[in-house]
């Protein structure tokens, strides 16, 4: 592409030629006519433009290095609104069209700089650096690590009411399934309905409730996290210090950014709080299978770590003022549950089980506000060989006390339900999924690195984990795989090369 300044050849074009005269005394050097002599009180008084023509550099003059790396140096801003103006400045620029290689840079560029506007692209390696995993909109060129974002600016791609359309354009429904299984139906009631003692010594007790109220009321976000928050959705971590020893397998995380997962769309998720499961519930051996697929816990992204030490996620809980702003915080919610729904789905593809997940529950979510409470469970829908991901509504509700009902502890009962009744059957369904996988498998990152990039949204519906293995990674010298004959599902046809350099067919039924 050519540079925004004139070229030298332009700059010949449109300068006047100097008229010059020898010098008397020395024929062989030239000086321009009629120019004065100006001497140190003599005042400047050339137009500002003629003073800054003469400043362009001669098609004789050489250009320090110096300068020149300066220049380079310079940032250029140049944002293109559509593919036909930026071919249009080739076009003025080179006198030619740009070709197809140069097209694809044009709209490499576009991306970084308005990807709003832009299809998100993803790499098809079973994990990638998490600098190229996500380049939020509010910057260009740099990456800021989405736990650094205020709140406001965290949550200002997730305003937009086409947001839910974007979502649903990638198979993510803000919506109930029609043909939601009886089991799924079920466990919406067991955890509404399932009895807990709620806990004492709160600012929920009776003689204190409506003035909490009133204190938290046209309170911002932080306020109400910071005095009512965990009476809605209990911390798991203090549980499990106080004696719930089910749940010290649970890691959770206040307000920090989900940067080693794979971006569904946009930016990566960022909650107010979430809960998975910690690297340490998991076995030395289940460790050792995950890690191709995760890489470098500090560096790279992929489907299964939300965060350093956070695996498969399933619960999240966002917090807005305002009954109009719990569409927002919604919005939010469906965005990371089905980042970690896809996470899990890709998982039990790898191991030929995704169709276990059809049409159940993987997920919840909170939105709520000082006194308003949204409880979502989030599904899996298996359509043909690509998951869809929806949400059905367990609970809406006012928690202020009235003559009709009082629900001030109905979403604290749903969450410990969650906790008790569902997470530790959850997670052993996992591990079920991750013992299946192939022990000693090996990838060449390097040779990872240079796959070729794709749209996410392929990446999510039809380049599946095992789709990528069968492709690329069992395919190459680069994959080393320990004989197991006690596995039997892991791809559809695939040619697995093991250590002895035998190659085996494994299949599917």
């Amino acid at each position: 592409m050519a540079s925004c300044s004139p070229t030298l050849a332009a700059q010949k074009r449109w300068r006047m030629p100097h008229q010059t005269k020898k010098d008397p005394e020395n024929p062989s050097i030239e000086q321009p006519k009629n120019k004065p002599l100006r001497t140190q009180d003599s005042p400047q008084t050339k137009p500002r433009a003629q003073v800054e023509k003469q400043k362009r550099p001669r098609e004789d003059e050489v250009i320090p290095s110096r300068l020149l790396l300066e220049r380079a140096s310079e940032p250029t801003r140049t944002v293109w609104k559509t593919t036909g103006e930026a071919r249009v400045d080739y076009w003025r620029e080179n006198g030619t069209w740009p070709n197809a290689e140069q097209e694809e840079t044009m709209d490499r560029f576009r991306e970084l700089v308005q990807p709003a506007l832009a299809r998100k692209k993803s790499s098809v390696s079973l994990r990638r650096k998490c600098s190229d995993a996500s380049i939020n909109s509010e910057t260009v060129l740099t990456r800021t690590p989405s736990d650094q974002l205020p709140r406001e600016q965290k949550s200002a791609p997730y305003r937009h009411p086409r947001y839910e359309s974007q979502l649903s354009e990638r198979g993510s429904f803000m919506n109930k399934y029609k043909n939601i299984s009886v089991e799924s139906k079920e466990l919406c009631q067991k955890l509404l309905k399932s009895p807990q003692s709620p806990p004492k010594d709160t600012s929920f007790e009776d003689d204190l409730f409506e003035d909490t109220l009133k204190l938290i009321k046209g309170r911002n976000e932080t306020r109400v996290i910071r005095d009512i928050a965990q009476l809605i959705v209990p911390s798991a971590e203090i549980l499990a210090i106080r004696g719930s020893k089910h749940l010290e397998i649970l890691r959770e995380t206040t307000n920090a950014g989900w940067n080693n997962a794979i971006p569904f769309y946009g930016s990566g998720p960022q909650p107010d709080y979430s809960l998975g499961f910690k690297r340490e519930a998991f076995t030395k051996e289940q460790l050792q299978k995950l890690q191709p697929f995760i890489g470098n816990d500090l560096e790279d992204c992929s489907y299964f770590a939300a965060t350093y030490d956070m695996y498969f996620p399933f619960l999240t809980s966002e917090v807005k003022c305002g009954a109009s702003a719990l569409d927002i915080a919604d919005r939010q919610n469906a965005h990371s549950q089905t980042v970690l729904s896809r996470g899990l789905f890709e998982l039990f593809r790898l191991v030929g089980r995704e169709r276990e997940l059809h049409n159940t529950i993987n997920g919840f979510s909170y939105s709520h506000s000082d006194v308003d409470v949204r409880i979502w469970a989030h599904l899996i829908v298996i359509n043909g060989d690509n998951p869809e991901f929806y949400r059905e509504p367990i609970a809406k509700f006012d928690i202020e006390k009235t003559a009709q009902a009082d629900n001030r502890w109905v979403a604290w009962t749903v969450a410990m339900n969650i906790l008790d009744l569902w997470a530790t059957d959850h997670f052993k369904l996992i591990c079920s999924a991750i013992d299946m996988l192939p022990a000693g498998l090996n990838f060449d990152v390097s040779e990872l690195s240079e796959l070729q990039s794709v749209d996410a949204d392929l990446v999510s519906s039809r380049s599946g984990l095992s789709q990528q293995l069968e492709e690329y990674t069992l395919a190459h010298d680069h994959v080393v795989l320990d004989s197991q004959p006690s596995v039997q599902q892991i791809t559809p046809a695939t040619t697995i090369q093991t250590k002895s350099g035998n190659s085996k067919k494994k299949k599917t039924k």
